[in-house]
């Protein structure tokens, strides 16, 4: 962060929360290519790490909002530095809930592998090419959290626009499956939730994107059309 502030230690206090906050995602993404691991090998050893890994993340985001709130009634905080501990806020809420969308693909990966309920003809792999998207999504999201770069920030909001382009075509796949073969219906039904989960892990990915505008820029961009974040990040 390039503002000055009176206190070397309220800089500390952000740079910890900050650093913490990468700590997290970190630990979301690793999650998140865990589980796709379990989806491709049919791992249930797989499958468990992740969802070892999800009390973990989730008693981070108490962590770190105990710091936000120990912060705010300690100094505070004016202007661009409220924002900044506002978003941080936000974003590790969207961490939290892209871990939840994580532990609950494993637990569907392991249904899958008890019941053998998916078909070698489902297009189960073709699950690899949103999810790969949704993890590069999350990695650069946390790349742009670490710069405060907007730029990237922009891109991964246009990105999700892929993600979701790849779900609706595998859900045009799987409806495909299930007129033609009624024996398929309940693990595509199973395939489709992995798919949707995944679609959300882009989803908050661009949402953490969000907040790094809101915090270099001033403007609260959720749910604005692509051409206004455009011309708020200029």
């Amino acid at each position: 962060m390039s503002d000055k502030h009176l206190s070397s230690q309220f800089d500390a206090e952000l740079n910890s929360i900050s650093t913490h906050v990468l700590e997290m995602g970190g630990m979301v993404e690793s999650q998140l290519h865990q589980a796709l691991y379990a989806l491709e090998h049919f791992s249930v050893e797989s499958a468990d790490q992740v969802l070892e890994t999800e009390n973990r993340i989730n008693q981070m985001e108490v962590q770190i909002d105990h710091e936000i709130i120990s912060t705010i009634g300690r100094r505070q905080p004016t202007a661009r530095d409220l924002r900044f501990l506002m978003a941080i806020s936000r974003s590790t809420q969207n961490l939290e809930r892209a871990g939840d969308e994580v532990a609950r693909m494993a637990r569907m990966v392991k249904s899958i592998i008890q019941t053998s309920s998916a078909p070698r003809s489902l297009p189960a792999n073709e699950l690899r090419v949103a999810a790969e998207l949704a993890a590069t999504l999350l990695r650069k999201s946390l790349d742009s959290f670490a710069r405060l770069d907007t730029e990237m920030a922009l891109a991964i909001i246009k990105g999700d626009d892929a993600i979701d382009q790849e779900y609706n075509g595998f859900l045009r796949k799987l409806i495909t499956y299930m007129m033609e073969d009624a024996r398929t219906i309940s693990p595509s039904l199973d395939l489709l939730f992995l798919a949707k989960s995944i679609e959300r892990v882009g989803d908050h990915a661009k949402n953490i994107a969000e907040q790094i505008i809101f915090i270099v820029k001033g403007e609260d961009v959720r749910h604005a059309p692509v051409s206004k974040v455009e011309s708020v990040v200029g």
